[in-house]
């Protein structure tokens, strides 16, 4: 991924924010016959266990790939905040012209090497994990004791666990820190005005080269 200077996130809780806020990964690998592929699969992170973190998830039996890939060298792909960026919402623009269009985004590539774990206990757990955060905000959040055991138990034999001990995380935040303060204020107010409201926070938390403001 290129990453100019100043747009480079390297601030460890910056990263685990992204990935945290924006759990669906794309899972990208490389097999000796099949080549490049990608799968999309919700993580979790637990930025403290190891030197760069943990990464946990599960896929169904029938996807060949925690067979082909474990102990592989393998990249997930968390893609935060994103829009398009028009140059009209750039106040310089309509004094120099000498604005054109981009795309503003947050990203974090993360390394690391592929593990499968094969058993219930461990597919169970990551299972009710991820089922009580995502269900937190519900009314009455869905557990899985709301249904049949022996009918959890039996889709619970059709999916498979997966860990990546992640190597190195890579960050990119691109907000318009490039530009000046009224101009990185105006493709804010743009952004929100096209419904692009986390980007445009986003963009308003960071400053000339990407510092907090």
């Amino acid at each position: 991924m290129y990453i100019p200077e100043h747009f480079a996130e390297t601030r460890p809780d910056e990263l685990a924010r992204i990935i945290q806020a924006h759990p669906l990964g794309m899972l990208v690998t490389h097999g000796a016959h099949d080549g490049l592929d990608a799968d999309h699969i919700p993580f979790e992170f637990d930025p403290s266990a190891g030197p760069h973190g943990l990464l946990t998830a599960h896929v169904a039996r029938a996807n060949p790939v925690w067979q082909r890939c474990a102990g592989a060298a393998v990249m997930v792909v968390f893609r935060g905040a994103e829009g398009y960026i028009s140059p009209n919402w750039y106040p310089s623009k309509h004094e120099a012209h000498r604005q054109v269009p981009t795309w503003n985004y947050e990203v974090v590539h993360a390394h690391g090497t592929l593990t499968v774990r094969d058993d219930e206990r461990f597919v169970r757990g990551v299972v009710g994990r991820l089922t009580r955060r995502h269900e937190a905000a519900e009314p009455r959040p869905w557990k899985m004791s709301d249904s049949e055991p022996g009918f959890i138990d039996g889709l619970l034999q059709h999916i498979v666990g997966i860990e990546i001990a992640v190597t190195s995380l890579v960050g990119k935040r691109k907000l318009s820190q490039n530009k000046e303060a009224r101009d990185r204020a105006g493709a804010a107010q743009g952004a929100a005005g096209r419904g692009h409201t986390a980007l445009a926070e986003r963009m308003g938390s960071a400053g000339a080269d990407g510092e907090a403001p």
